[in-house]
């Protein structure tokens, strides 16, 4: 190798702070307690703060404009003037709160801000998963008539920002191409390529500007290269690449591809006019061959090498050895080592965990640690590995470990798996036959109230919670302070009229940290948080071992519960497949295998809710479709095994016990097969954001089954009126019989306030009651 050293390259990195420093930031603002300021203010020591780090941790090629206060889907929305009008834009620059409309909505009547920028009683843009993470990203919504301008030059503006610190950067564009893939129609259909020739001149116009302010480098991110691609968006690829070189010729572009393998687009990737190609060597290391096999010897090959979606340490021995033959056969100066992607999806640091068992510890590595581990194999490309001989003796020694581990391997649950029969896969009898014997037992009205499960997660429940922990509160103080919120809620739940109660949770700090925290092969982090969206932060457990339920996890709460009442409480579940989804999984399986554990742990606990009395059980599956392949052909595969999961936990109860599930913005056209294979009892889906066309393919499919579509976005601060969603649950109608409806939340309402659940919950009963009166009067 040329003495030069080998690049190093992170694509992205976390957002949030070590501390969660830009959630406090967010939600202070938006709650008055401080100004735009002082957001923007936390925000540049944000940017400054991780700028720095990298270069101190020996990246090179180090991002800008990877940061976001919010969504960099939305960021790229608004850099583009891509505002939808209810927004109540006209040009110019575009104000925080317009901003923060789109993503979150808008209840105020008059802020009395005389911004005429500011836009007001508006719902947030749609948002739903980053291609098959647990990240949100915001819809941009696209007119056929769309004009664009640059409304944002925010990459260049961090971009002068890290040169003012010493440190030149290399910034991140979200794609066009990828970005108009992503997009939706604002109405009708039209192809949103078409729009490609009008967005193209924003781009020129941003990418000469940073090449006149002297960035020599910019990462385009195109994912889309790993999804299934029609003739009409290689041709958009082809167009745009095209006109970036004529148009910015002096200024060369790595072109960003992750989360998969390129396949069938390889050749047009590799014909597209660009200096460099990043490609995930993590999802898919098959692809490292074909790409150096066929690609030009003057492209810079980016690998991505470091796993930017999980948190297990990197074998730096296994990873030399991986890509030994393309170091030896490429020139030096043409390879850049990089994270699979951005490392927007793990944790900060791993020296935050203070309290996880050493020996696990020794197994991670988060955004930090990544970042050394790119470093540590430049210097072993560079210089030979005897110069990190440590480093990769360390890393090989964590690997043993994990694989000799007696932690790790439970035979029990081996056994378990191997005695999965037929049987236990489906109910005894048909929907239909079930669903007479539920009506009787049940006895609803028309068009049943409920709630998906959590309610609001109030400061006194977390600051309880806090206090507990740290042992400041004792045990039976803690227990009685979540009786009475229990208790509480339950009263109040009776008096506004809904028909099917929950016991809203507040025992649970997150819908999948509090199973996973009873079920073996599962440890948990203190500091771990990855964002999910805007201000939401998650700190998914890690799958380390093999799965089982050691004993009852909920049936408690619920028996509590339900003696506070006479009408139905839910038993709330969480689903496998959803928390194998929202978990950093371990890769010493197939995850097939994982969730089939996990599965029979569920299963478990469903059969003591039913012997304790439950007469409904909701088994959440909100991240079943997230976990969807990338390339359709891969789909059945899972689609099978995530069906027999679901059907695994849920199928051993009697026909009369109604089984739920929830499942959060999704497109169902494509998996309703599967949706219908999972025969639940009940499915509830949230809709209220693209105004009930989800149910299209319920109705095209004739599911016959019941649905509740959510008439209120919980994502929003906002409070709909009685009349919205009363107009929402007439479009509902309109796809599918009034007695497969349900009236419900989009989602959980843990992270509202009560003066939001309140009033929305109020119109939301009205709502119903006025539909029960227009049927009966039909």
């Amino acid at each position: 190798m040329s003495s030069l050293k080998v690049p190093v390259a992170t694509l992205g990195v976390p957002r949030i702070g070590r501390h969660r420093e830009l959630k406090i930031a967010l939600e202070s603002y938006w709650s008055g307690k401080s100004s735009e300021s002082e957001i923007l203010e936390t925000a540049r020591k944000l940017r400054a703060a991780s700028w720095i780090e990298q270069r101190d941790r020996g990246v090179t090629k180090i991002p800008s404009n990877d940061f976001s206060l919010y969504d960099h889907v939305l960021d790229t929305a608004v850099m583009v003037g891509a505002i939808p009008p209810s927004y109540g834009w006209n040009g110019g620059d575009v104000p925080l709160d317009t901003y923060f409309a789109m993503a979150r909505g808008d209840q105020n009547a008059d802020c009395g801000c005389g911004n005429p920028g500011h836009a007001h009683g508006v719902s947030a843009l749609e948002m739903t998963k980053w291609f098959d993470t647990n990240y949100h990203y915001m819809v941009p919504e696209l007119a056929e008539d769309q004009s664009f301008q640059l409304a944002s030059t925010k990459p260049l503006d961090h971009f002068l920002e890290a040169r003012a610190l010493g440190i030149h950067t290399r910034p991140v564009i979200l794609g066009p191409v990828t970005f108009l893939k992503l997009a939706k129609a604002r109405t009708g259909a039209f192809g949103l390529m078409s729009l490609l020739p009008k967005i193209l001149p924003v781009y020129v116009k941003l990418l000469k500007q940073l090449s006149e302010a002297g960035a020599d480098w910019v990462q385009i991110d195109e994912p889309c290269l790993v999804l299934d691609l029609e003739a009409t968006e290689r041709t958009a690829l082809e167009l745009a690449y095209s006109r970036f070189e004529t148009s910015v010729p002096g200024l060369k572009i790595m072109l960003a591809t992750y989360f998969g393998a390129l396949g069938e687009n390889l050749e047009a990737a590799l014909a597209l006019p660009v200096a460099g190609l990043h490609i995930d060597l993590v999802r898919a290391p098959e692809q490292l061959g074909r790409v150096a096999r066929f690609a030009s010897s003057d492209l810079v090959l980016s690998l991505g090498l470091v796993d930017g979606r999980n948190v297990w340490r990197t074998d730096l021995n296994a990873v030399l050895e991986q890509v030994k033959p393309v170091v030896a056969g490429w020139p030096s100066d043409r390879i850049e080592i990089a994270s699979s992607c951005s490392l927007l999806h793990v944790p900060v640091d791993v020296e935050l965990e203070t309290g996880l068992d050493p020996e696990l510890k020794s197994w991670l590595a988060f955004s930090a640690q990544k970042m050394d581990e790119l470093a540590a194999l430049s210097r072993a490309l560079t210089e030979g590995r005897d110069s990190v001989s440590d480093a990769i003796k360390a890393a090989s020694y964590a690997a043993a470990s994990r694989r000799s581990s007696l932690r790790v391997h439970d035979p029990l649950v081996g056994g378990r798996l191997a005695n999965i029969e037929d049987a236990m896969l489906r109910r005894t009898g048909p929907f239909a036959a079930r669903r007479k014997l539920q009506a009787r037992q049940l006895d609803l009205p028309a068009f049943p109230t409920t709630t998906i499960g959590s309610f609001p997660q109030t400061a006194d429940v977390r600051k309880a919670r806090s206090r507990h922990v740290k042992g400041e509160m004792s045990y039976v103080d803690y227990e009685a302070f979540l009786k009475s919120q229990t208790a509480e809620a339950i009263r109040w739940q009776e008096e506004i009229g809904l028909d099917v109660l929950v016991h809203g949770e507040f025992e649970r700090n997150d819908m999948v940290q509090y199973f996973g925290e009873q079920l073996s092969g599962f440890a948990f982090t203190q500091h771990a948080w990855v964002q999910s969206y805007g201000s939401r932060y998650v700190r998914p457990p890690i799958i380390y071992g093999d799965v089982s339920r050691p004993n009852p996890m909920t049936v408690r709460w619920w028996r509590y519960a339900q003696s506070l009442t006479g009408r139905p409480v839910k038993g709330m579940l969480t689903g496998p497949v959803t928390i194998l989804n929202w978990s950093f999984v371990r890769d010493d399986l197939p995850r097939s295998t994982v969730c089939r554990q996990i599965a029979l742990a569920i299963r478990d606990e469903v059969a003591d809710l039913e012997k304790a009395g439950a007469k409904m059980i909701q088994i959440d599956e909100a991240a079943l479709r997230e976990g969807l392949p990338l390339r359709k052909s891969d789909w059945s595969t899972y689609l099978a095994w995530a069906v027999e999961c679901f059907r695994l936990c849920s199928s051993g109860v009697a026909d009369a016990t109604q089984i739920h599930t929830h499942m959060c913005y999704s497109e169902f056209n494509d998996i309703i097969d599967a949706i219908a294979a999972m025969d639940a009892d009940v499915i509830s889906i949230e809709t209220s954001r693209s105004k009930m066309e989800l149910l299209d393919a319920f109705r095209s499919f004739k599911y016959p089954n019941e649905i509740g579509p959510g008439v209120y976005d919980i994502h929003s601060p906002r409070v709909p009126d009685v009349a919205e969603m009363t107009d929402l649950l007439s479009l509902a109608r309109q796809r599918i019989d009034d007695d497969q409806l349900w009236v419900n939340p989009d989602c959980g309402l843990k992270t509202r306030k009560w003066e939001e659940v309140r009033p929305a919950l109020v119109n939301m009963v009205a709502a119903a009651r006025e539909l029960r009166k227009v049927a009966k009067a039909a």
